[in-house]
């Protein structure tokens, strides 16, 4: 700080710290903040020299056991030293509804909170004028309205709050892609007086109308959108939790290409930047803040300060939030053991919804479910009822029946019957398991079916198949998921366990670093279940895939059944040429299945129709043994700021330039010029090398490097990836 920003308000706000910050500056002790997903601010006034050096302390201690998953560590999100004058915009001081929405016109409701951090009273005057935000720079556009200017008298250390509303007429509405379009706005706020201008606070928005109903599931500005959700994790795969806004938004973008819409927090509150990005990209948000309130899941978690910090949390947490038009509702808690206090825990529910309200009377507030039955006081309490595998059932089947645990019929039906009125969803389902392009047999002959070495698993190799049939012993197979939900069409949509494998947490092998639930796996490959998603969810694709590779030596004259997933209702297998015969989807099924096809070296091709017309094609090929790498990057082009990021994907190909799908060879990759190695992965949740590490070995034919510009170094780099006896690959990325 210099002599000039004396007579300023000073603020350290943090979007993130695991876990118990503790603040010093100058020596003293200035506040801190338990909950490592929450965002906070202190106020460093007091404590400042101004005409000196400063020096600022943040201690964390982040537990053994604090987390069911990775939580990560230390200061994982950004940190910034806010300056203002001492009359301003009050933290989260603006809160934008909207009401009476058409196309035609739309109320845009405003409360304001300024704040005077003086000791003298202040008369200042307060104008907020409303622009189109501009989808391709992300800046504001054209003026198309003003909130009234309105004068306000403020005390000496006092805060004041105005209310004011305006309509705008045809406005440009927000609603999820692919049939809407994410349009935004943003109020520009602006503080003066005598002096000049004061503050400026910009708050981005969007207009758009939510309906919930308990027929017809999720209306957005009238259309109904069936959700096609997932969950997802704070880490960010090899990069860890610490937030990169590239790694998060090509996350959402191989989850577009799968057909999600949605997303859920699991299970704490996000970084701000994953919301401005939901808003941009039309993505809905299921906003979730905590995994326990008094009950602990593990030793060291929430619950040991839920009591004193719940509502700081959660207020914090909705005030934060609650302008992104992304997020459709709200959620106190996963799977919390008091679903099962009776009326104590449902007191807990209702004080927490009671919260929701007070700060966001316009969203409706939930918590999932994975054991509270319609009969019991914890649903009754909720808005919309989110249910944790109950919707199609837990080990309610005869390959389940062995299993030790609940055993639940599915529950869709009793929730509707139960609550008529209110909105049903999944927010969680599946959680299915498989590593990337392995495959165990012999192949389970169901629809769903358990992981152990006799079915899909080998605990040797901590491999699971990826035949898209097995689940942990709570969850199912997709195909179970979506034949319950197309039993039951009052349910508003799903939210799969889960979108990306995720560090820790990895069912069934707990020898592994990472989960193995995911359809597209930590390194961001899809797996074979991302292509059966993609066949329900985006029914309008063209698109076949068939699984699995075929090229296995070992296996010539074996049974080596064939899958195909596509979104056409008929299809042909060829082997060699040599029709397997024309199958056709029977209703509630999601697959093509030649389940006695016998191996012989050579090609499938499937074609595949849809209302009698062909439709879409594919072909696997026999490899040959390995001989060259390719290197493909996702952005050839980045910025040089030591931030963006480029993910290169390293492909082992035979002569024919064909993916070797078991090769394992030991890639080295090196960058030269204007950039640098981040780290490299793989996707095989059992491989412990350290991400920074340049040599990974490829796993099923694949392995990944990410690389960055040099901050301020702009230029040319280029990417090498070797292995012995193979042709090395390179590709060129620009960083300016």
């Amino acid at each position: 700080m210099t002599s000039l920003d004396k007579g300023k308000s000073i603020y350290l706000d943090l979007d993130g710290a695991q876990s118990y910050a503790i603040v010093w500056l100058n020596g003293h002790l200035v506040g801190g903040w338990p909950y490592g997903y929450a965002r906070f601010r202190l106020d460093l006034t007091p404590y400042m020299k101004f005409d000196g050096e400063d020096q600022l302390a943040i201690r964390l201690d982040n537990p053994l056991d604090s987390s069911r998953w990775y939580p990560g560590g230390g200061i994982y999100r950004n940190v910034w030293l806010t300056k203002v004058e001492k009359v301003h915009v009050a933290q989260w001081g603006t809160y934008v509804t909207t009401e009476d929405v058409s196309e035609e016109s739309a109320k845009v409701n405003l409360a304001l909170q300024v704040e005077n951090k003086g000791n003298s009273s202040q008369q200042v005057q307060v104008v907020t004028e409303v622009y189109v935000v501009d989808s391709h720079t992300g800046e504001a556009g054209e003026k198309v309205a003003e909130f009234p200017q309105a004068t306000l008298n403020l005390a000496g250390a006092g805060k004041q709050q105005i209310n004011q509303s305006i309509t705008i007429q045809n406005p440009a509405l927000w609603g999820p892609l692919p049939s809407q379009t994410p349009n935004m706005y943003v109020a520009i706020t602006r503080i003066s007086s005598r002096n000049g201008t004061m503050d400026t606070y910009e708050t981005p928005f969007g207009i758009r109308s939510l309906t919930y109903s308990g027929d017809d599931g999720l209306l957005v500005n009238g259309e109904h959108i069936r959700i096609q959700g997932v969950n997802q994790h704070h880490d960010l795969g090899a990069i860890g939790a610490a937030f990169n806004v590239r790694a998060a938004t090509r996350q959402l973008e191989i989850l577009r290409e799968m057909g999600v819409n949605a997303i859920r927090t699991s299970h704490n509150p996000p970084a701000p930047e994953l919301l401005d990005l939901t808003d941009r990209m039309g993505f809905l948000v299921f906003d979730e803040i905590f995994d326990t309130w008094q009950h602990n899941k593990t030793a060291n978690d929430f619950h040991l300060i839920f009591d004193d910090w719940h509502e700081p949390d959660l207020r914090a947490f909705i005030r934060a939030d609650r302008n992104h038009p992304s997020i459709f509702v709200w959620s106190v808690g996963n799977e919390v053991a008091e679903q099962q206090t009776n009326e104590t825990g449902a007191a807990v529910a209702e004080m927490l919804r009671d919260i929701v309200h007070e700060e966001d009377p316009t969203r409706p507030v939930t918590a999932s479910m994975n054991s509270a039955k319609p009969y019991q006081p914890f649903p009754r309490v909720f808005d919309v009822l989110s249910l944790n595998y109950q919707g199609e059932g837990i080990r309610d089947t005869p390959a389940y029946s062995q299993l030790r645990g609940i055993a639940t019929p599915p529950q869709y039906p009793a929730f509707h019957s139960a609550f008529p009125g209110k909105m049903l969803m999944t927010s969680e389902s599946a959680a299915a398991l498989s590593t990337r392009g392995t495959y165990i047999f012999p192949v389970a002959n169901l629809t769903s079916a358990p992981v152990n070495d006799t079915s899909g698993g080998n605990s040797t190799s901590l491999q699971v198949s990826d035949y898209s049939l097995y689940s942990a012993d709570f969850g199912a197979s997709p195909d179970k998921v979506f034949s319950s939900q197309d039993r039951n069409p009052f349910v508003a949509g799903e939210f799969v366990w889960s979108g990306f494998d995720y560090l820790g947490e990895p069912t069934p092998y707990y020898d592994a670093r990472s989960s193995y639930f995911g359809p597209i796996d930590l390194a961001g490959f899809p797996k074979d279940r991302f292509y059966l998603y993609q066949a329900r969810w985006r029914s309008d694709l063209k698109m076949a895939h068939i699984l699995p590779h075929w090229t296995w030596p070992d296996r010539v004259g074996k049974v080596t059944p064939v899958h195909v997933f596509s979104s056409g209702d008929e299809a042909e297998l060829f082997v060699n040429g040599e029709s397997q015969g024309r199958k056709t989807k029977g209703e509630y099924e999601y697959r093509f299945r030649w389940d006695e096809v016998v191996y012989a070296p050579g090609e499938l091709h499937v074609v595949t129709y849809k209302n009698g017309t062909e439709w879409a094609d594919a072909t696997v090929k026999t490899a040959g043994p390995a001989a060259s790498l390719r290197l493909a990057a996702d952005r050839t082009s980045i910025t040089a700021d030591g931030d963006d990021l480029s993910f290169i994907t390293a492909v082992v190909l035979d002569a024919e330039g064909n993916v070797v799908p078991m090769a394992d060879n030991e890639i080295t990759f090196d960058v030269s010029g204007a950039g640098e190695l981040v780290a490299t992965d793989n996707g095989d949740p059992a491989d412990f090398t350290a991400f920074p590490s340049p040599q990974r070995k490829a796993f099923s034919g694949l392995a990944l490097a990410i690389v960055r510009g040099k901050a301020g170094a702009a230029g040319s780099m280029t990417v090498t990836a070797s292995a012995e006896g193979l042709e090395a690959g390179t590709v060129a990325v620009m960083a300016d």
